[in-house]
């Protein structure tokens, strides 16, 4: 009897634990702001707060975002207004999904 409450209650935390995270990725945030890439590394800077944020893309190829922005913006550290939507971790935004919106400079001929 006692065998069957450890277990009864280990399935019952690994199962709490388990829907805690879940509930955790779906609640996805939407921001805009600037996003910069410079020397290997993805930042951003929401409009609103100015709160800057580390990004970890999970849906692209790390090389092929470099070369997204190296083609879109010719240059390291040249800010694209963007949409982003994820979740925030600590001082980590996980983007879902991305659009670019604006290219500073690219209304000037």
């Amino acid at each position: 009897m006692r065998l069957l409450r450890i277990v009864f209650f280990t399935v019952f935390v690994m199962s709490c634990g388990v829907n805690k995270n879940d509930s955790f990725k779906n609640s996805s945030i939407n921001l805009s702001g600037w996003w910069v890439y410079g020397e290997g590394y993805h930042s951003f800077m929401d409009e609103i707060s100015l709160e800057e944020y580390s990004l970890d893309f999970l849906n692209e190829d790390s090389l092929d975002l470099i070369e997204l922005y190296m083609s879109v913006s010719e240059m390291e550290y040249f800010p694209m207004e963007t949409n982003i939507t994820g979740y925030e971790a600590k001082d980590t935004f996980y983007v879902e999904d991305f659009e670019i919106t604006y290219i500073v400079g690219c209304d000037e001929q």
